[in-house]
């Protein structure tokens, strides 16, 4: 009468079979086509750098503004579902300094600025590529076709127009101002970039290790302990059902 049902959860397993479903039933176009001329919910993604891989913490924060538009596309708003790409200047140039295995800025003058400027580029569209199909593999509903680049032509171009408008209207104006300085960038830097308030580092002695599955090879689970030294006499791990 009924479909027997597995005692054990699959869950990426099972998160694969949903992404498929959704894929071949085309659910976010048709949510898109369903929800068009309707009153419009403006949502602008504070994009994540484009540098590296997607961590846990872009992961959550994705997770909270997925669920954000998945509520106001059931409440009936039309959203434009535009993902965004920071292509900061500082970090990019950090990293593709490591890469190049450059000491100083003065690396960069010698290998010549533009051929290192392309490569910056080319570290922003690389890494994009890698976040976005991250967060297609987490869930997440956007225009993956649609997404900006704060490096875009566009964007510099409305920023100078901007600044000209500013300009023009006598806003901007040449002052003094006390910043942190970072001598080996060679750039002002933000009190974030700094910040060592709220922050301290500590030596804790629980640890985070992984307990192969017997009968899942390749799988294992994460397991986190505060009393690392009881490990060798461990024979099983107490797992929730759910």
């Amino acid at each position: 009468m009924f479909k027997p049902v597995s005692s054990t959860l699959d869950l990426p397993k099972l998160e694969h079979k949903i992404l498929k479903f959704w894929d071949q039933t085309q659910a976010f176009k048709k949510l898109v086509e369903k929800n068009r001329g309707k009153p419009k919910f403006s949502f602008l993604d504070g994009p994540i750098t484009a540098n590296n891989p997607m961590g846990v913490h872009h992961a959550w924060g994705r997770t909270y503004k997925d669920i954000y538009q998945r509520f106001r596309a059931m409440t009936g708003h039309e959203l434009r579902y535009q993902n965004g790409f920071d292509c900061q200047g500082l970090w990019v140039e950090v990293e593709v300094e490591k890469e190049l295995g450059f000491k100083s800025k003065r690396d960069i003058e010698r290998y010549g600025i533009e051929r290192f400027v392309e490569k910056c580029k080319e570290r922003v569209l690389r890494f994009s590529k890698v976040q976005t199909q991250q967060s297609i593999r987490l869930g997440y509903w956007m225009d993956w076709e649609n997404s900006y680049y704060t490096m875009s032509d566009e964007n510099n171009y409305t920023i100078w127009y901007f600044l000209k408008k500013c300009h023009e209207m006598g806003y901007i104006y040449k002052g003094h101002d006390v910043m942190p300085w970072c001598p080996r960038c060679g750039t002002g830097i933000s009190d974030m970039e700094i910040a060592t308030e709220g922050y301290r580092e500590i030596e804790h002695l629980s640890i985070y290790l992984k307990f192969p599955l017997l009968d899942r090879p390749g799988e294992s689970l994460l397991v986190w302990t505060t009393t690392p030294w009881t490990l060798t006499s461990n024979v099983a791990a107490a797992v929730h059902p759910e």
